[in-house]
């Protein structure tokens, strides 16, 4: 009997794919892995892609997120460089670089290496505080405060331990929260109050300070101006004072002329708005009305 030419084809395709499974496997962008044989270390794969190796239980592969992974610890009761109990929560960043080390010395394990690198954090927690003052954690003045320098000392401290230890590497740490005894809150907000209001004070008196500044600028400008303004006037009234004086002489020269200059003054301003009048003739300075329509008869 003739089997099917597509049997043999798929029955070929499936006999692959079972080798395949057997002496390859895959390590993806977002893993590195440990080959042992026969239980033993054999060689470590940190590049992805597909590897070869001899079928279980020869060898096993075992692959590990090489990702970075966050762990945070409890909070954590320590006294600051100024004898000031603090509790405080501190988070770390971590990554599996070496495999083989993270194998033998956590059997792989990520909770265990959770576990491990919550005490050593947690130790570096209490000796890195207690090298600092309480106001460098929590104050009202932001130039005190240093936490970026705590982070950073708590980083150093304990990357080389678990770097030799475990085969993991920190990326980053940082503080997740403060928090105070309740014995001692009422005096952290106590002194913080103090401090608040000692700025106010201090705010207050540089303002008071800057408007007197700006009071005394404004009234020495006033007095300059005034007085610009007051020379200014004493010498217009002094020109026109003189200039009076020279009409009068010129007036007393002739005092008809005087006589008639005043009384068309005094026409010109009473006709300049619209006005009825009822008057005498006779009535200077109204009579000029009449010498200039009679001709002075």
């Amino acid at each position: 009997m003739k089997r099917n030419p597509i049997t043999w084809i798929t029955g070929g395709v499936l006999v692959v794919i079972f080798v395949l499974m057997l002496f390859t496997f895959q390590v993806r962008q977002t893993e590195i892995a440990v080959v042992t044989t026969f239980g033993k270390y054999s060689r470590s794969i940190t590049e992805p892609g597909f590897q070869t190796r001899l079928p279980w239980p020869i060898q096993k592969v075992y692959t590990f997120d090489n990702r970075i992974q966050v762990s945070g610890n409890q909070f954590g009761q320590t006294i600051t460089r100024d004898q000031i109990n603090l509790l405080a929560t501190v988070y770390v960043g971590w990554r599996v670089v070496d495999p083989q080390l993270f194998l033998v010395s956590l059997g792989g394990d990520a909770l265990k290496a959770e576990q491990n690198l919550e005490k050593t954090v947690l130790a570096k927690q209490y000796e890195t505080i207690a090298k600092h003052d309480f106001s460098e954690l929590v104050s009202t003045n932001r130039q005190e405060l240093k936490f970026d320098l705590i982070e950073k000392e708590i980083v150093d401290g304990i990357s080389n331990t678990v770097r030799t230890a475990y085969g993991i590497q920190i990326c980053f740490a940082g503080i997740k929260q403060l928090g105070l005894p309740e014995s001692i809150s009422s005096k952290v907000f106590d002194r913080m109050k103090s401090e608040r209001l000692a700025l106010i004070k201090k705010y207050q008196a540089e303002g008071e300070k800057d408007a007197q500044g700006i009071r005394s600028d404004a009234d020495l400008q006033a007095n300059i101006i005034l007085a610009d303004a007051q020379a200014k006037a004493i010498k217009i009234v002094s020109d026109a004072d003189a200039q009076v004086s020279e009409y009068y002489k010129v007036m007393q020269q002739n005092p008809e002329l005087a006589k008639f200059l005043f009384q068309r003054k005094a026409l010109e301003n009473s006709l300049s708005n619209r006005t009825t009048l009822i008057i005498d003739q006779q009535t200077p300075p109204f009579n000029l009305m009449r010498q200039a329509v009679g001709g002075g008869k």
